[in-house]
């Protein structure tokens, strides 16, 4: 194979589908073209490519410009030739073995993503691609001259997309990879339509959505984002506009009148809208009402309401379970009367401590952990005044029993009331967790802000299996069948609970009460009735960006893909099914998403204080798998004391070995992670 200034010689040998384990119900559906890429001197970009056990292939030519995707894909390849180990570099190109639409055109990268044996992944599929069956290549298909010219070139202008192995990898180690992976109906029969969906509120930067926009265009959906004035996806020439089809402007206040602005826009835009898609929780409602006069998919806008309502939301479950620990204030003025009617009834000394949050908001911004009536007055003043001035506003505040047990993020994606897919993360303690100083002084600072969540959860199988029918169920209860929902909860009655070792790791242990369980096994390990789920809220959206981006890294399921694919209705019915299957190995890795917060006000100082990190600690990096950097030089930190709390940065951290090695690398950066104010 000719490139303007070198020659690269094919050889190859082919990886024939092979069974997928049964419990996947899925056919195979792709074989594979391996190769070999060997540089033919130091100083030359020749090169040779090579079938692994069957020789040389003749010559070909690359074209000068552009060229194809495979021939981009191997001009990229001589690129980073000088990086191969003895001259040898791995290829693989995967064609199909069955006929129909891609689901997703990007699926190979996306779900190779973070594989270690991969050094890059690339697609050759354009969005909503119908691809034919390539009968597969025996030995001999391209020896002498059937190789030449339009032989070999048409049948890499065939392939799906290809693969670049890392030089230590092999290709039975890869096949293992993509049974895993690609164990799934990636292909539906029959053409689909393009949609379009309206994006309303596009975000505050890239980082933050970036993949969500991506996995638009991959769908083949056209985005249509609404938002005020000025944002960054509205300039024709932003570095992102290629991924809208347009902006339109809108008044986004989250007023009563929003849901009619919506409508007004979607009208007047030209072409026919399919769907509307919001991840902004003070918008859910509206949206969903847009839908209902528009027509178009949706869930009850009632249900969202009371999802948003975490005085509704708790006064829900606690009908459905005749508790009655918790109360609703509908504002402070009613917190005397609410006293008198505790202590006059002598039940409020045994539930101290408590905690107290307004009954809207996000980021456990405003809540409160209490242990007396002083520090619970002042809590109730400050919730209830916390969104008093918003464009709806809210004095509402809850009055509710701190559980202590472990707490939980469990998102789900449902249709139609079934489960498509789950999966629960342990949210590590906070610092309101963790403290048990009843000085008020000391106190001052402490919050309920994530530190990190770590997949997957560790919890004991029956306490998962308890979060997933207890959830799931308080789910349905609200009025929802179908979406994606990102929930959070507490066990009371678990089996384990927080403890450091001796080594310094903070982790679930065990309770010495349960530690003498025979095995998994018994039966009577752990008795279900014993187990509450406390439900804190349940959001009507995916989780947010750090999680959702973890979960796809994790799991290979893009909740936001999902999400986008319920605003067109049920005609995307059959992706969405395909696109909520899980790797069929499980989990790829145990992940961290580590929040480093404010510890201390000033400006900041730091470029970069993530990036930084990861440079002086260059050890790290093939064990970080997404960061960000929120506050960078020159921003105001108010730290810990401010009203509203934005953290400095966040790093997902894996682990290949185990749940151990990976928080040995947790506690390291907690101990090594620093970043200069002035």
């Amino acid at each position: 194979m000719r490139t303007n200034d070198g020659l690269l010689t094919l050889a190859a040998h082919n990886s024939q589908p092979e069974a997928v384990p049964e419990s996947s119900a899925y056919a195979p559906s792709f074989w594979s073209l391996d190769l070999l890429l060997q540089t033919i001197s130091p100083t030359s970009s020749s090169v040779t490519v090579t079938e692994p056990s069957h020789g040389t292939l003749p010559v070909l030519h690359l074209s000068s410009g552009r060229g194809e995707s495979w021939e981009r894909f191997l001009q990229l390849a001589l690129d980073s030739a000088t990086n191969i180990v003895q001259g040898l570099m791995p290829l693989r190109f995967v064609f199909p073995f069955l006929s129909g639409t891609v689901c997703r055109s990007d699926f190979i990268p996306q779900r190779l993503e973070c594989c270690e044996l991969v050094g890059h992944a690339a697609s050759f599929l354009e969005p909503l691609q119908i691809v034919e069956p390539v009968p597969v290549a025996r030995r001999g298909d391209h020896d002498g001259a059937s190789a030449v010219g339009p032989g070999l070139e048409q049948l890499l202008s065939k392939a799906l997309g290809a693969i670049r192995l890392k030089p230590s990898a092999s290709f039975t180690e890869l096949d293992d990879e993509m049974r895993s992976r690609l164990s799934y109906p990636w292909l539906v029969p029959g053409p689909i339509s393009r949609r379009r969906v309206a994006w309303i509120q596009g975000r505050e930067d890239i980082d933050c959505i970036e993949r969500a926009l991506k996995a638009a265009g991959a769908l083949g959906i056209a985005l249509v984002v609404m938002d005020e004035p000025g944002h960054w996806l509205q300039a024709p020439n932003s570095p992102w506009a290629y991924l809208r089809e347009s902006f339109v402007e809108i008044d986004l206040t989250a007023d009563d009148g929003l849901a009619q602005r919506v409508v007004d826009a979607v009208r007047a835009y030209p072409e026919p809208i399919d769907g509307l898609v919001t991840i902004s929780d003070v918008r859910l409602a509206s949206i969903a009402r847009a839908c209902c006069m528009l027509g178009l998919p949706t869930e009850d806008p009632e249900a969202y309401d009371i999802a948003a309502d975490k005085g509704a939301t708790r006064m829900l479950e606690q009908a459905a379970c005749g508790a009655t620990e918790s109360s609703v204030l509908a504002s402070a003025a009613e917190y005397g009367p609410f006293m008198k009617q505790m202590h006059s009834s002598g039940s409020l000394k045994h539930m101290y401590p408590l905690v107290v949050k307004p009954v809207v908001g996000w980021c456990s911004d405003c809540v409160s952990k209490v242990s007396d009536d002083g520090e619970l007055e002042v809590a109730v003043q400050k919730a209830s005044a916390r969104h008093a001035s918003s464009a709806k506003p809210s004095t509402a505040v809850v009055v509710e029993p701190y559980v202590d047990g472990p707490e939980v993020d469990i998102n789900f994606a449902l249709l139609d009331g079934a489960v498509l897919f789950y999966e629960v993360n342990d949210d590590f303690p906070s610092s309101a967790d963790l403290h048990d100083s009843g000085d008020l002084d000391s106190r001052a600072n402490l919050n309920f802000q994530e530190t990190q969540n770590v997949m997957p959860s560790a919890l004991p199988a029956e306490e998962i299996t308890a979060i997933r029918d207890q959830v799931l169920a308080s789910i349905l209860r609200m009025g929802f069948r179908t979406g994606v929902f990102h929930c959070e909860a507490r066990v009371r009655n678990s089996h384990v609970k927080y403890e450091r070792d001796h080594d310094g790791i903070f982790d679930l242990v065990r309770k010495p009460e349960h530690s003498d369980s025979d095995s998994d096994s018994d039966p009577d390990r752990l008795p279900l009735q014993a187990l509450e789920v406390y439900l804190h809220e349940v959001n009507a959206r995916p989780p947010g960006y750090l999680e959702s981006v973890a979960v796809a890294l994790t799991y290979g399921v893009d909740y936001y893909a999902l999400r986008l694919l319920m605003a067109a209705g049920p005609a995307e019915h059959v992706r969405l099914r395909a696109l909520s299957h899980p790797f069929l190995g499980g989990p790829q890795f145990h992940l961290s998403v580590m929040i480093i917060q404010q510890t201390q006000a000033g400006i900041m100082k730091s470029e970069d204080a993530a990036r930084e990190f990861l440079d002086k600690h260059p050890q790290l990096k093939d064990h970080v798998v997404d960061y960000y950097t929120r506050k960078k030089a020159g921003d105001v930190l108010e730290g810990p004391d401010a009203s509203a709390l934005w953290w400095i940065a966040f790093l997902s951290v894996v682990s290949r070995t185990s749940r151990m090695d990976l928080l040995k690398r947790v506690k390291f950066v907690q101990e090594h992670f620093d970043y200069q104010v002035e």
